[in-house]
């Protein structure tokens, strides 16, 4: 017959596992491992043919309220201009941020 030792060690033996199966990685990540974190994210953020083409339409819409057909078209070409170096301007702060949140984790 098992004496009541013997049950309360088993108890906490399991306790003890069951607490690091929770505390999750006990490992630092690498450079390498928040740098393609961080692309991940990056790239979920849009592209930068997205935010060119977002802002050609809203610039020619723009345009061609304002002004005419020529007004359309330079109107969609500065919005083109603009978005695509927004949404790049936005993809390297996400890259930027996932990253040093990632480094400073562990």
């Amino acid at each position: 017959m098992p004496s009541s030792n013997d049950a309360k060690l088993k108890i906490r033996w399991v306790a003890v596992i069951a607490c690091l199966f929770m505390a999750g990685p006990l490992y630092a990540q690498s450079a390498a491992d928040c740098a393609a974190e961080a692309d991940r994210a990056s790239r979920g953020a849009g592209s930068v043919i997205g935010g060119a083409g977002g802002g050609a339409l809203k610039g020619g819409l723009f345009g061609a309220i304002v002004g005419n057909k020529k007004g359309a078209k330079r109107g969609a070409a500065l919005g083109a201009i603009v978005g695509g170096a927004r949404r790049a301007g936005t993809q390297g702060d996400v890259y930027n941020s996932v990253y040093d949140r990632c480094m400073g984790r562990y």
